[in-house]
């Protein structure tokens, strides 16, 4: 084990680092920025918090001897009433919920087309740009949709981007580089999206409780998954990111 004591670490960049059951007291964080991180089990006392912005999945989150997430969760429902729609129990409510999707992603693929191409490809605050996370849902639906419901092996398109963190896997794309149009990229989610609705056509109830496994190098560790367990990745990952998307283009257009 390391110590660190009366160092200055400030600026400094851990990736891919274990630091579970670290301690750290008497500590500087100011302007931290940690992204992709498990805190399971972490405890904070004697802490300051002057100014301090959480994203993220919320299972637990104790302040001051108050679980504050269902309060998160009700604000949140009560701020956006379709995110109620985001958690369906049968094949009907799946249709509802991704459905509402596109009608909520035709306004804020309306509003990004507004502004000039250059700016779909800037990223705010180091997240993904406009065009970069449409590409990653594009992924996603490849991931789960094609390559775990529909067992396809090779679900991929050359403008698929998986999560940063993910393992590099021989013919999977991740081309950092490419910038490709809104057009372009929109022309592959509409195939994706045209996929999901062939999927949700005769869904059935029984069908979400369909086991699934997947086809291809990823998940291929995970088990137990249902028609259901994937739908409700993707329709996590778009509900997610187009909050994502709107927020980041509210700054680069402030209205």
């Amino acid at each position: 084990m390391t110590d660190f004591t009366e160092q200055d670490l400030s600026g400094s960049t851990f990736r891919r680092v274990d630091l579970s059951g670290a301690e750290l007291h008497d500590v500087d964080l100011s302007r931290v920025r940690v992204r992709a991180a498990y805190l399971d089990g972490v405890r904070m006392t004697g802490v300051e918090v002057p100014d301090l912005e959480i994203y993220g999945e919320l299972g637990r989150l104790v302040v001051n001897g108050v679980d504050v997430v269902p309060l998160v969760e009700a604000e949140l429902d009560r701020r956006m009433p379709e995110r109620v729609l985001m958690r369906p129990t049968d094949a009907d409510g799946f249709r509802e919920a991704f459905d509402t999707l596109d009608r909520l992603w035709a306004g804020t693929v309306d509003r990004a087309r507004g502004l000039p191409p250059t700016l779909l490809h800037e990223r705010v605050d180091g997240e993904w740009s406009f065009v970069e996370t449409l590409r990653h849902l594009g992924f996603a639906h490849a991931c789960w949709v094609g390559g775990v419901v529909l067992t396809d092996p090779e679900p991929w398109h050359p403008l698929d981007l998986p999560w940063d963190e993910a393992p590099a896997v021989e013919g999977v794309p991740w081309d950092r580089d490419v910038r490709p149009s809104l057009d372009e990229v929109l022309e592959v989610r509409a195939g994706r999206r045209a996929t999901v609705a062939d999927v949700l056509a005769d869904l059935s109830d029984d069908g979400l409780a369909r086991p699934v496994s997947s086809a291809t190098a990823f998940l291929r560790d995970a088990d137990s998954l249902t028609v259901a367990d994937c739908l409700r990745v993707v329709l996590n990952e778009e509900w997610e990111h187009r909050l994502y998307a709107e927020r980041d283009l509210a700054v680069l257009a402030p209205a």
